[in-house]
């Protein structure tokens, strides 16, 4: 074996299958140590072949989880076809402490005294659980059969995303690493086009009218130079969106674009609106209807890539779509699909089917973004931009603030773990508000008290409509 320079040859080791994870020898570190990817606590006997007597410090066992609910200001309030993000998100901060004092961070979406006490009950299930046994923790607490009483996938996924993070901070380095290496430093991202309040401290920030959807797209081409625009749609009438998808195609002739009515359309209106597009420069139609056979009798008639992430969520959904085709990309959620391993495992079927991937976005904060970048790092299939509803945020509980766009991609973290740290004094900040301000529903709209959306949808709201709403901040 050829070694790598300054490398003692008896500290050299290949590409070491150990613990289920594969580690490149081009992560051997500096003459005479290379990192240590040793035992973990797994009841194997001494450390792993090359490691030092570092390796003793990565006997780890879970000593403490943690949970903080806060919620983070946006922009404006985005408006979507079930209802309303009301001006900030509302998420579960994780963290997941060993007893060698590494901790690793978490995020799931929503929280509240709730979801703080799934948390604290998941302790039964994992303190002395080793962090590098994630597929152990999968059976512990996401049993698939215990899953149909006590449902917790994105628990788990929140959880995966602490446990990564740790073994990552152990081992000497990223995530993505761990995951079989990256393939890309940079992971490119779409604008994320939504129509939306104004904010209710400012009065600014409204998208409702076509003109105003230009200029905001305008405005977010110009500062972190994306060429790729999502608009996230299903809340006017269908022909006023198909006008509003035009307008924003003539503006950039040289981007992409996609679209997504978040499944409230009938089939027939799902036809009717996919061949109107057939001549612009779709990636793909986002969940135009809710359901595999309805999203197969659309793509029989439109010549349209069609993508998902809500029908296709889950392993058995994915080989019921490989044996009959209904959609042709997968949106792969870290939170939804349980975690980022999950999601590399579905990429690969879907490699193996020739489907297409995407990286979902749930509304993430920097933990969850990262896990985000970290996917997109890895995947061999990706060949769309990823989603990100990050750009509307106004700060995050990262140290350092929110991760940066350049020519509208963000960089995969190369510091060991997720590489993003907690900001405390911001993480306080915002659980404060939280407190203050308590959850909202998500599946209710502001601008319309009452109103409820069936599914097929006929209950639009009025473009027109331009009322002040009042909203809590």
């Amino acid at each position: 074996m050829k070694l790598p320079r300054k490398v003692k040859e008896k500290d050299a080791f290949p590409a070491i299958f150990y613990r289920d994870f594969v580690v490149s020898s081009n992560y051997i570190g500096v003459e005479g140590s290379p990192p240590c990817f040793g035992s973990i606590s797994a009841g194997l006997s001494g450390p792993a072949p090359g490691a030092t007597s570092q390796s003793q410090n990565l006997s780890m066992k879970i000593s403490d989880i943690r949970a903080t609910t806060v919620t983070v200001p946006l922009e404006a309030p985005l408006r979507h076809a079930n209802g309303c993000h009301w001006g900030r998100f509302v998420r579960t901060i994780v963290e997941v402490e060993t007893d060698n004092g590494l901790v690793g961070l978490g995020e799931m979406g929503g929280g509240g005294e709730s979801a703080e006490a799934v948390f604290r009950s998941m302790k039964q299930y994992l303190l002395g659980h080793d962090p590098a046994r994630i597929e152990e923790m999968r059976f512990r607490i996401a049993n698939p059969t215990a899953s149909l009483y006590n449902n917790r996938t994105q628990v788990l996924a929140a959880l995966e995303f602490a446990c990564l993070d740790i073994c990552g901070q152990a081992w000497g380095v990223p995530v993505c690493e761990i995951l079989g290496g990256r393939l890309r430093d940079r992971v490119p991202f779409a604008a994320y086009c939504f129509f939306r309040y104004p904010n209710p401290r400012t009065g600014e920030g409204e998208v409702r009218t076509i003109k105003q959807l230009v200029a905001h797209a305008r405005a977010l081409q110009q500062r972190y130079g994306f060429s790729t625009f999502k608009l996230k749609a299903g809340v006017f009438p269908p022909d006023y969106e198909l006008e509003a998808y035009h307008a924003l195609a003539n503006t950039f002739p040289q981007g992409t674009f996609r679209f997504d009515p978040n499944g409230v359309w009938s089939t027939e209106q799902a036809i009717r609106f996919g061949q109107a597009i057939e001549g612009l420069r779709n990636d793909y139609l986002e969940d135009p209807v809710y359901g595999l056979n309805g999203m197969r009798r659309t793509r029989q008639m439109v010549r349209v890539p069609l993508a998902t992430n809500t029908v296709v969520v889950n392993f058995e959904q994915l080989a019921a779509n490989a044996l009959d085709t209904a959609v042709d990309v997968i949106l792969l959620d870290t939170t939804f699909w349980g975690g980022v391993r999950a999601c590399v495992k579905a990429a690969a079927v879907c490699e193996t089917f020739q489907l297409g991937v995407a990286v979902h976005s749930s509304g993430e904060l920097g933990i969850q973004l990262a896990s985000m970048l970290h996917l997109g790092a890895v995947l061999p299939n990706l060949t769309f931009a990823a989603d990100a509803h990050y750009h509307h945020l106004t700060g995050d509980i990262i140290e350092g603030g929110p991760l940066s766009y350049e020519h509208g991609a963000i960089r995969v973290p190369k510091t060991p773990g997720l590489g993003v740290k907690l900001d405390r004094d911001k993480l306080a900040e915002y659980s404060e508000l939280y407190r203050r301000l308590g959850g909202y529903p998500y599946d209710q709209d502001p601008g319309r008290p009452g109103w409820v959306p069936l599914v097929p949808n006929d209950r639009w709201a009025d473009p027109n409509d331009g009322r002040p709403v009042e909203i809590p901040y």
